[in-house]
């Protein structure tokens, strides 16, 4: 009995069996799992890293300056005006009705930039005219009496001469003859002056839609529909004398001050540099207009006048400007515009031995190689292919950099 009891004690059940027998088989998938899971995080990682953007200098690809052997003699500072601009204004008083500009819109010459109220300006006209053609009629009615009079002048005459009727019935009939010719002229100049009237009120009808005087771009808006305009400033502040300013975008230049003490380095014709203080990468070539023939007796400073030699829609009234005057070498040959782009020479990076540059496309990079015929100017390299002027290109660029990488464009420190 006791050896039976021992046997079943020693007995494996069953379920412990299949257990046993079941488990080694489940850990190959747990640590398949695992390493999966693994593989797939490392993945991602190696994929975030590699598609991180790379923070990059940058500097914007500049044109050579035609005049490569000048050099700056002075420096002086002024801002972009414009040497055509006008205050579109009403030349009679009225109420605006529409107002068809806003900052920014381009505008051709003649073109109707508002409207005015006319139903006063109508009615004037309309009573001008009404005036005119009554004038007109007493005219008609006077010639018409006047022929009517020479008629019966002349008749008497006659029976006058064959003694039918008195001499002086004849003399009278001349006279009123006379008295209906100073009527008829009287009337004429009537009607002339009410013709005068009719043209005034016409062209105050006309002025009741204003028009843009020259071809330009709206850079104010000053009145709104509803408001009175007129062409004279009135108190109170409840009539405007402008409706809007535009401004011939062709005709800016740069006025600067320059130090009477060193006017005389500045000549008529001579070269320059411009740099806006909003692009300080952006050189724009220009030249000297004139020198005003008058000083700032206050400031001590003479103004200058500079042409710009490129039309850009980034330019525009009243921006700060940085002018170099540059003076060419006497022994210098005739200027020739360089071909190419310069670029700072810290934009070129060795890659397998041989010089490249990177330029911005979008949020990525191309590399371009440096040809052979690229030279050094002053902290630049002229890059006579590869790189158009305007190009982004990066400076300094990291050694990991690569083609097709992408980066984020540094910001600039604020001066």
């Amino acid at each position: 009995m006791a050896n039976a009891d021992l046997l079943k004690e020693l007995r494996i059940e069953k379920h412990l069996r299949e257990e046993h027998s079941q488990g080694p088989g489940r850990w190959p998938w747990i640590v398949g799992a695992v390493l999966l899971v693994l593989a797939l995080a490392a993945a991602a990682a190696w994929w975030v890293m590699g598609h991180r953007a790379i923070e990059v200098q940058t500097a914007q690809a500049q044109s050579p300056v035609a005049n490569a052997a000048a050099g700056a003699v002075l420096q002086a500072t002024g801002y972009v005006t414009a040497r055509r601009q006008a205050t579109v204004s009403a030349q009679i008083t009225g109420t605006l009705t529409e107002v068809l500009i806003e900052e920014g819109d381009h505008v051709k010459q003649g073109q109707v930039v508002a409207r005015l109220d006319d139903s006063q300006y109508k009615a004037a006209l309309e009573a001008a005219r009404t005036a005119a053609a009554a004038s007109h009629a007493l005219v008609a009615q006077f010639q018409a009496q006047l022929a009517q009079n020479e008629r019966d002048a002349v008749r008497n005459e006659q029976l006058a001469t064959k003694g039918l009727v008195a001499k002086q019935v004849a003399e009278q009939a001349r006279t009123q003859v006379d008295s209906t010719r100073a009527q008829l002229l009287s009337q004429q100049r009537s009607a002339a002056s009410a013709d005068s009237q009719v043209v005034e009120a016409k062209v105050n009808f006309d002025y009741c839609v204003i028009r843009a005087p020259f071809d330009g771009v709206i850079t104010t808006k000053d009145a709104q529909v509803g408001e009175i305009v007129s062409p004279f400033s009135a108190g109170g502040g409840f009539t405007r004398t402008g409706i809007g300013t535009v401004v011939d975008m062709d005709s800016l230049e740069v006025d600067v001050d320059v130090n009477e003490a060193y006017i005389g380095r500045v000549k008529p014709n001579m070269p320059a540099e411009a740099v806006l203080d909003a692009y300080p990468d952006w050189k724009i070539p220009a030249h000297v207009i004139a020198i005003v023939p008058a000083a700032d007796r206050g400031k001590a400073t003479v103004k200058v006048r500079v042409a710009l030699e490129k039309k850009d829609s980034r330019i525009v009234p009243d921006m700060g400007v940085r002018v170099s005057f540059l003076e060419q070498k006497q022994d210098a040959q005739p200027a020739q515009v360089p071909q190419g782009a310069l670029v700072p020479a810290a934009a070129i990076a060795q890659r397998d031995g041989h010089g490249v540059v990177f330029i911005l496309r979008g949020d990525t990079v191309q590399q371009r190689g440096v040809p052979s015929t690229a030279s050094k100017v002053g902290d630049q390299s002229l890059l006579p292919t590869g790189v158009d002027v305007g190009d982004t290109v990066v400076v300094s660029p990291p050694a990991e950099l690569k083609d097709g990488d992408r980066v984020k464009a540094a910001a600039k420190a604020a001066q």
